[in-house]
């Protein structure tokens, strides 16, 4: 726990992006995001000392803001983040966030960090804490349909994580399943590009989708999933923008995060309100079966929860501690006598 100690407490930690890239490449990509899918995983075992709320969200037509905010009782933890999927075109980043780590107990945050690299990690390591439980254990064959900015996280992920060997990479745009195997071509994986999702699929075990575009899409189609395979879906986040085919879900065993949210921004928006759905916390506390045969087609609906951004953060807020890549920033008041700011104010001004 931070230091009590007033003058301490005024100083926040702040992880800039030069920072956040200094801490993942010292400790290394890959493992960085096993460190986070293994926090990840110990706090949903411990799910119910969370508080827990769907994100609140700001929709326009260009895209969408987010606050995702949750606190285990001893730490308060929130994210902001953006997707706006035309930033691309206009040479921005489509999911861009920040976040806060705070001490419940005085309500001082003790750090501030950037979350756009940060959210890639998590989003991988997220992915690979429902994989352990859920795909196919003789896996090694993943496609990735979809090859932006998170596609070598979660290959990498897949890679180092549950021993996949093979990535098969398809986007829309050729220039970005170039870019994803240029990335990954060091890495040990065997990478095939493919010219169609149907080529990236075949012979895969698991199936990522992570796609952009802020509508309903049909990237996967109901006879090109056979039985057996586990389905990452991580494209679909918010309300309009799904990925399956809605005829994929009905054959499916459907893990989510947090319904109440998943019901509303996943796949599942697809289907009646009241349709079966398991958490995955469950399956993971070993409550809920999650996978139980070699045919049965398992889905991780995945739109990204509070709880998974908070493990993040204290991953993070304990490397940047321990290897002092931060800066310390002054963004608390501490007056002497806390009840006088407008003195510490006043006598800042030399009069």
């Amino acid at each position: 726990m931070t230091d009590l100690t007033p003058s301490k407490m005024a100083m926040v930690p702040f992880v800039s992006v030069h920072d956040m890239m200094r801490i993942v490449n010292a400790d290394g990509v890959a493992q960085t995001i096993a460190a986070i899918a293994d926090r990840i995983e110990a706090d949903f075992l411990r799910w119910e000392d969370f508080d827990k709320t769907p994100r609140v969200a700001a929709h326009s037509d260009e895209g969408v803001i987010e606050l995702m905010p949750t606190s285990d009782g001893e730490r308060y933890g929130f994210k902001y983040v953006n997707g706006h999927p035309a930033n691309m075109g206009r040479g921005f980043q489509t999911v861009t966030a920040f976040g806060v780590l705070a001490r419940v107990d005085n309500g001082y945050p003790i750090l501030l960090s950037e979350m756009t690299v940060l959210t890639a990690l998590r989003t991988a390591a997220a992915s690979v804490v429902a994989a352990r439980h859920l795909a196919p254990k003789d896996a090694t064959v993943m496609a990735m349909i979809g090859n932006g900015a998170q596609c070598e996280f979660q290959a990498l992920a897949f890679h180092h994580v549950l021993g996949i060997e093979e990535v098969r990479l398809y986007d829309i745009d050729p220039d970005a399943t170039a870019k994803a195997a240029r990335n990954l071509a060091s890495t040990g994986l065997r990478v095939t590009s493919c010219a169609t999702a149907e080529e990236a699929i075949a012979g895969a075990q698991i199936i990522t989708t992570c796609t952009a575009d802020k509508k309903q899409a049909t990237i996967l189609t109901d006879n090109m999933v056979g039985a057996g395979v586990h389905l990452n879906a991580i494209g679909g986040d918010c309300p309009g923008k799904t990925e399956l085919h809605r005829d994929i879900l009905l054959r499916s065993d459907i893990f989510v995060e947090f319904p109440p949210q998943t019901r509303v921004e996943g796949e599942i928006q697809q289907l009646d309100a009241d349709h079966p759905v398991t958490e995955l916390w469950r399956v993971i506390a070993g409550k809920d079966a999650g996978r139980t045969s070699d045919s049965q087609i398992t889905l991780f609906d995945s739109v990204g929860f509070a709880t998974e951004d908070f493990s993040a953060l204290c991953h993070i807020h304990d490397a940047a501690l321990r290897t002092g890549f931060h800066v310390d920033l002054d963004m608390l008041a501490d007056p002497d006598d806390p009840r006088d700011l407008f003195g510490m104010v006043n006598r800042a001004s030399g009069a």
